[in-house]
Order: C-alpha cells, then structure tokens, then sequence
C-alpha cells in the first residue's frame, strides 16, 4: 500500500471553491496510486465563524478562567468541524471519505492539556479504512490521553499530527499544503526578490522555522525526521512544485559539474523581543545565581531566548508582551536588569555554514555598511544570529538577503 499523508491549512479550507481545489489535490493523489490520509485545520482564521480564536473569544466574553481540560475540548471542535465539511465534498465528488478524530485516529498523547505530546500513534484503525479504498481525514491539532481525555497539540499542532501520521503509517511522503508556493529565501513581504527554495534540509528548515519562518512547525520537521520521511511544502491553489526537506539532495547526472554547496539557505526574522541584562559578576557563586534566575523565567511559564551567560552578566532575549512580568521578578530577586525594548531577532541560516571563515565577518560587514547597530550575536553550526532594534529589522534581512545573494 502506498501511503500519502496530505494536511490542509485553515485558509485551503475556508470557501467551497477553495475545497474544490483540495478535492483536486485529493483526486491527483489517488489517481496515482496512492492510499489517501488528509490531515485538516479549523476553517478559516480569527474573526471566521469556525475558527478557533472565534470559539475562544466567544468563551472569554463570559469567563477568561475556563479550566484547560474544557478549553481543550472547545478547541477541537474547529477541526472536526473542518474534516466533516471535507468529508461532505468529497463524497459529493464520488470520493468515500470517512472522518477520525485524533483520538480516533490513534493519536496518544500525555496529559499536557493545551500542549500535549504525542506518545505514540496507533494507527490500525485508519489502515483498515485505507484498505476498504476510503480516503481517511483526521483532525488535526489533537489527540487523546490513555484514559480518554481529549488533548490538543499547541502551536503548529496540524503539521505535527501530519508529521507523527506519516511517520507511523511509512508514508512516502508528508505534503503541507498552505497559501504560498514552498519555502522562500526571506519573507517575500520584506525583500522583493526572495524566491522559493527547490530543496533544504530537515536541519535547514528546523533553523528557519525556530528562527521566524512559519510556514511549517519544526516540531513537525523533526518528527519526520526521524524516520526520513520526506516533507513537502506546497500551494493548494496552484500547481507549482513547492518545496522538498530531505536528508538527500537530488543525484546529479553523469558528467555534470560539481557545485560548492550553497553557504547560506535563507534569512529569517522575529520581531517584537527585549533585551534583559542581568548584572551578577559581583555575587558570590555566580553560577547558583545564574541557575535562580533561569528558573525563575521557567516557574513563571516566560521562554528565553538568545542566551549569553557572561563573566559579569547573564543576557537574554523574552517577548515584548511578558517583559514587565519578567522584569518583575527580577526585581523582587533584587536585581534591577538592564532593559532593551523593541528589538528583533534576524538571522542567516546553511548548512554550508560551518567550517566556513568569513561568514561572520561578512554578516557584520553588511550591517555595519547600513548602520545596523548589533546588540548581541550568537552562532551555531547552521545558523548566526543577531539582535537588533525593531526599527533595523527590515534593512537587516534585505541587506543580509542581497550580501548572500540569495535572490539569485
């Protein structure tokens, strides 16, 4: 059995001429042979009837404290909303379609209500419809507890559960499909040239997805990952290749050329952060200190960023919305931290990154040249990053964009 794991965004699902489209998609995919899985998101974005923020502000209108267990149970109403409308065109198309919750479809999570894990999948029950010739859809953004209680996946939940159904069901492939035609170099909105990226690796888009590109979860990309499970990331409304993540790169052709491999893959972005400098050099056992103060961050549920742990100081990048929060409890700590609002995380990612001299010297080069002030910078193997103010963000990327030549 050949096996297709397909996931629908929000926005290819919102109109009946829209799920026309999709039903498209569905008919090309099973005319080539292949056992159909459709993994679906809520109907439309915030604002749409179905969506999920609309279910969720209809509740805070009432009461802003529902428990996480009930507030589960409404957010994954969207997503069998959605896979029960596609089950209607479908079928209406000729097609037999039969429709799973994540529970249903095997999806075993932990109890993490609102960001749950997937434990495992058991996926029996939609090989047996896949064997009776039916395209299965299953809800997206949600599983089950073993004793039953319905879970949701957090950010980015659809892709994962597309991901964690490839994986378990060996599918071929995994294609995400969205409103844009594949990966792209930058975000198209801020540099005009960005183009669409034919192929990158897992590692590529993970970076690129951490680092602000949205257009896939990286949760999701590791998943596939682990079994090398191909992804690729398509347009529902047209009929371009889009983008493939794989560990392999093509096989080139006898005789052709060898080509260096590219340095860098993209330039991603992610606004809105502060600055937080905590001077701790003069306090005896510094390293309990450092320790205190991370934790503090991890009680009070506030993810850091951008870390640089320092002789006489620790630096860390927050969100701008839970800045005073952070900057509270440093102060009841009895520390009074150093505070850079309204900065911008930007960053260079490659797997040609490592191991090459200069890149660093080029990336600091091309700022400076623009009077783009760094605040702080950091490197790994495949990726450099920078803070700069928010007001810099978008000369940065197009400047870094033009010095890689990545429009080319």
């Amino acid at each position: 059995m050949r096996i297709l794991v397909q996931k629908f965004g929000g926005t290819s699902v919102a109109t009946a001429e829209r799920r026309t489209q999709v039903a498209s998609k569905v008919s090309e995919a099973v005319q080539s042979g292949y056992s159909l899985v459709i993994v679906v998101s809520a109907i439309g974005r915030s604002g749409d009837p179905y969506a999920t923020d609309t279910f969720l502000s209809m509740v805070k209108e009432i009461c802003s404290d529902l428990p996480k267990r009930e507030l589960d149970l409404l957010m994954s109403c969207g997503e069998v909303i959605s896979g029960a409308i596609l089950v209607s065109t479908l079928n209406s198309l000729g097609f037999e379609a039969i429709l799973f919750t994540g529970g249903q479809a095997g999806i075993v999570t932990d109890k993490e209500f609102g960001e749950a894990r997937i434990i495992r999948v058991e996926p029996g029950a939609i090989l047996e419809q896949l064997a009776k010739g039916k395209v299965v859809i299953v809800a997206g953004f949600q599983g089950m507890t073993e004793d039953g209680q319905i879970t949701t996946l957090g950010r980015g939940g659809s892709d994962t559960t597309a991901s964690a159904l490839g994986v378990a069901l060996e599918a071929e492939a995994i294609d995400i499909y969205t409103d844009v035609e594949g990966i792209m170099t930058a975000d198209p909105r801020i540099v005009e040239d960005a183009r669409i990226l034919d192929i990158v690796t897992y590692n590529e888009i993970c970076q690129l997805a951490y680092q602000g590109a949205k257009v896939i979860h990286p949760r999701a990309v590791e998943i596939a990952m682990q079994r090398n499970v191909p992804l690729r990331i398509k347009s529902t409304f047209s009929d371009a290749p889009g983008t493939l993540v794989t560990n392999m790169h093509p096989d080139r052709g006898v005789g052709t050329d060898i080509t260096t491999d590219r340095i860098i893959t993209g330039v991603a972005h992610t606004p809105n952060v502060t600055q937080l400098r905590v001077v701790t050099g003069d306090i005896p056992d510094k390293l309990l200190t450092d320790k205190r103060i991370f934790k503090a961050m991890a009680l009070a549920d506030i993810s850091v960023d951008f870390i640089s742990v320092q002789p006489e100081a620790v630096l860390y990048t927050i969100r701008d919305e839970v800045a005073s929060k952070a900057v509270k409890i440093l102060q009841n700590m009895g520390f009074e931290p150093g505070i850079v609002s309204g900065c911008a995380k930007v960053s260079i990612v490659g797997a040609g990154i490592a191991g090459v001299p200069g890149v660093m010297a080029d990336m600091v080069e091309a700022l400076s040249d623009a009077a783009v002030t760094i605040l702080q910078s950091a490197d790994s193997h495949t990726t450099i990053w920078v803070l700069v103010h928010k007001e810099d963000m978008v000369t940065a990327v197009q400047i870094l964009h033009q010095k890689f030549q990545l429009g080319i």
